[in-house]
């Protein structure tokens, strides 16, 4: 690791936290931190720093209480409050939900969980997402921490959407910076025959919004590819068919594999990302496993995206800025 004439090392160095990159375009591990500690500005300026300039920074070995979790969130910006979360959240702190995806999801909606998944990402693109971006105001950052994971699989993927976009040719990049996409909840999921509880779910929480296919990142500057394949339903303007080819090679461009960064899970471990500059895979490889996940997050509120034209994100149906 190298370091600057100002102190600060291409991976990272403020006070006492030190950064570790762990690929070439995204991620780095973040050590001599304490989250659940009484953590200085110094401290907290050097993560937010980080997760800036590295999109997901990862923490090992951490003893955040659902009191700590939301009271490190608080220093970063404000926590959201879901309207709705399932049974496994803690009643008592509204910001944190729990994501427990065997006891959750399975029987939730009259399916495995298997099944489930399955439906939602039919193809090997449709699991890639950002948080809640179906939103006109999708969250600026989500802080996860894992309470339980299996002895093997489970990882969770990110990649770098400024990366993407800067590696797309100047031509594709000129035709990007000027569409607008229809991002709406539920996108893609296959049907099960007859009567679908996940349908008539999203069909009675239905939330829609049009963002810029490229929207300038609100700190940083950047330019970033803003899709993603679980929320996408089409490019405004262009044919069903013209559409699905631009978003494929799209979403092929945000997920290669150059541009990503794979996390192995451990109780105790945190991660803190981007969701303005990133799209995450959550894993698919634990529903046959006889080993519970739970996870807990608290997502920051965000503001409207906005494209290189100055045009902000526009709402659609079930979406208000800051309303949930």
């Amino acid at each position: 690791m190298t370091t600057d004439r100002d102190g600060t090392a291409d991976g990272g160095r403020s006070a006492a936290v030190e950064v570790r990159p762990v690929a070439g375009h995204i991620g780095a591990e973040v050590t001599g931190v304490d989250l659940a500690g009484d953590l200085d500005d110094a401290v907290i300026a050097g993560i937010r720093a980080a997760v800036l300039r590295w999109k997901v920074v990862f923490f090992r070995g951490q003893r955040l209480d659902h009191a700590g979790h939301v009271a490190l969130a608080r220093r970063f910006g404000e926590p959201v409050v879901l309207p709705r979360r399932g049974r496994a959240s803690p009643p008592d702190f509204p910001e944190v939900e729990t994501t427990a995806d065997r006891l959750e999801l399975g029987g939730r909606f009259g399916m495995e969980h298997d099944e489930w998944l399955w439906r939602r990402r039919h193809s090997l693109l449709r699991g890639w997402h950002c948080d809640h971006g179906a939103r006109v105001d999708p969250p600026a950052a989500t802080i996860l921490r894992a309470e339980t994971v299996p002895p093997y699989g489970g990882d969770t993927t990110w990649s770098n959407l400024a990366a993407a976009y800067a590696g797309l040719s100047a031509p594709v990049r000129e035709f990007a910076d000027r569409l607008r996409a229809e991002h709406r909840l539920g996108v893609g999921y296959q049907p099960r025959p007859g009567d679908d509880a996940y349908v008539r779910h999203l069909l009675d929480h239905q939330t829609a919004s049009e963002h810029p296919l490229v929207r300038v990142h609100p700190e940083t500057g950047e330019r970033v590819l803003f899709v993603n394949g679980y929320y996408v339903e089409r490019i405004t303007g262009l044919s069903r068919p013209e559409s699905r080819a631009v978003l494929e090679m799209l979403l092929e461009q945000a997920t290669r594999p150059e541009y990503t960064v794979r996390f192995r899970w451990e109780p105790g471990s945190v991660a803190f990302w981007d969701n303005r500059a990133t799209v995450h895979l959550a894993p698919g490889d634990t529903a046959h496993l006889d080993h519970p996940r739970i996870m807990h997050r608290v997502m920051l509120a965000g503001d409207v995206p906005v494209g290189v034209d100055g045009r902000p994100s526009r709402a659609l149906t079930g979406t208000a800025p800051g309303r949930w």
